[in-house]
C-alpha cells in the first residue's frame, strides 16, 4: 500500500486529526469507522475547507453527507467529501462480484417489490446493479420496472438485458406472453432460470439481485447449490403465518450454506394519515423475534405505504426518488447489505517490508 503522505497535497495539512475523525465515525454500515485505505487524497481549498476524495469498497454514497458533517464537527472546519464506489472483491460468477438472493417462505409478502427497490437503492448508492427474475411462475419484474418487449441478442448466443434507470434486468416475463401461464415441472423451471442467468450478457456488475420464487422448492435448491450466491435476504411480514414460512426459508439456506444477510419486515406498519401514529395491522416486532432466534439482523422495516403501490404500478422505483420518505428505508437496507457483504469477505492489506542498516 502506498504511503499515507502521498494522499495529501503539498499544502500543509494536519493528517492525523483527519484520520482520527474518519476512524471515529460510526453507523450501521460503517460499524468500524472509515478506514484510511478508503482515502484517495485530501486537498485543502482556498476557502480553508478540506476536500476528501474517498473510494468506498461497497455501495454507500448517500451516507457521505453525514460523514462530512461528522468530520467537519470534529475538525471544526468545513469538510466536503467526493466519493466513488469500487468493489475490491473478486468476481464470483462471470463478471459479477456478488449475487444476492431475495427470498420469502410464502407469496404475497411483497418480495418482488422489495427486490426491485433494493436493486434501485444499491444503484443509487453507487453500485453497478442487475436484477434477475427467477420467479418463473409469476414474473413481476417487467411490470415493476415498466419494461415491455422481447430481449435481443448481438451474437445469437447471449441475450441482452433490458435497462431500467441503469439497472440491467432479465426475466422469463420478457419471453412468454404476459397473459399466459408457465406450466412447467420443477426441473424445467430450474433449467430455465439457469439458462437466463448463464445466457444473459450481464457485463460487469457489483451486485446481481435475484428475485426468487416463494417457498423452498427446486428452483431455490438449484440456485443455492449451483450459483455462488454471496448471501440471501428473507422478506416477511409481521404476522405469525408469514414468519413460520420465513423460518423454513432460513432453515433451507442454512442447510445449503448460503449466508442469511438478514430479514426485511415488509408492511411492518401503517402510518395513519390523520394522526401520523403507526398502526401495526399485521402484528408487531415479529421479524425482530425471528431474527433474534436465528442470530441475524433486521435490515429494515418497510411501512405499508400507498406511495410504494402507486410507484410500482407506474413502473417506477420509489427507492430512487430521494423526495419520497420511504426511500430512506430501502437505502438503509441496501447500505447494510453492501457493508455486510464487504466485511464478511477476507481483505488483506499488502505488507511493505523495509530493510535498513539499523
Amino acid at each position: 500500500m502506498f504511503g499515507l503522505s502521498k494522499l495529501f497535497s503539498s499544502k500543509s495539512v494536519q493528517k492525523q486529526p483527519i484520520l482520527t475523525a474518519l476512524a471515529g465515525y460510526r453507523s450501521a454500515a460503517f460499524a468500524v469507522g472509515i478506514d484510511e485505505k478508503f482515502i484517495n487524497g485530501i486537498e485543502p481549498q482556498n476557502d480553508n475547507s478540506l476536500l476528501l476524495n474517498l473510494t468506498l469498497p461497497f455501495a454507500a454514497l448517500s451516507e457521505m453527507p453525514q460523514v462530512a458533517e461528522f468530520v467537519s464537527h470534529k475538525l471544526k472546519q468545513t469538510v466536503v467529501i467526493n466519493a466513488k464506489v469500487e468493489l475490491p472483491d473478486a468476481c464470483k460468477f462471470k463478471s459479477i462480484k456478488h449475487i444476492i438472493l431475495i427470498a420469502s417462505g410464502k407469496g404475497g409478502v411483497g418480495k418482488s417489490t422489495t427486490a426491485v427497490n433494493l436493486a434501485g437503492a444499491l444503484s443509487a448508492e453507487g453500485g453497478k446493479v442487475g436484477i434477475l427474475d427467477a420467479d418463473i411462475y409469476g414474473p413481476s419484474i417487467p411490470m415493476l420496472l415498466g419494461l415491455t418487449g422481447a430481449p435481443t441478442t448481438q451474437d445469437d448466443k447471449q441475450l441482452q438485458p433490458f435497462d431500467a434507470n441503469g439497472i440491467k434486468a432479465q426475466s422469463i416475463g420478457f419471453l412468454v406472453p404476459s397473459d399466459d401461464a408457465t406450466v412447467w415441472r420443477g426441473p424445467m423451471a430450474s433449467g430455465a432460470v439457469n439458462q437466463l442467468l448463464n445466457e444473459t450478457a450481464w457485463g460487469e456488475l457489483d451486485y446481481l439481485i435475484v428475485d426468487m420464487p416463494p417457498g423452498t422448492g427446486d428452483i431455490q435448491l438449484t440456485m443455492s447449490q449451483k450459483v455462488p450466491a454471496s448471501g440471501t435476504v428473507i422478506v416477511t411480514t409481521p404476522q405469525d403465518l408469514a414468519l413460520a414460512d420465513a423460518q423454513k426459508g432460513i432453515a433451507m439456506f442454512n442447510k445449503v450454506n448460503v449466508p442469511v444477510l438478514g430479514l426485511i419486515e415488509n408492511m411492518s406498519h401503517f402510518l395513519c394519515s390523520h394522526c401520523g401514529e403507526p398502526n401495526h395491522v399485521f402484528g408487531k416486532d415479529g421479524a425482530i423475534k425471528l431474527a433474534q432466534r436465528h442470530g441475524v439482523p433486521v435490515l429494515s422495516k418497510i411501512p405499508l405505504a400507498i406511495d410504494i403501490r402507486e410507484y410500482s404500478e407506474q413502473g417506477k422505483l420509489i427507492a430512487m426518488d430521494n423526495q419520497a420518505t420511504v426511500s430512506k428505508t430501502y437505502a438503509d437496507a441496501a447500505r447494510l447489505i453492501a457493508s455486510t457483504l464487504y466485511y464478511q469477505q477476507p481483505h488483506h492489506d499488502s505488507v511493505e517490508i523495509v530493510i535498513t542498516d539499523d
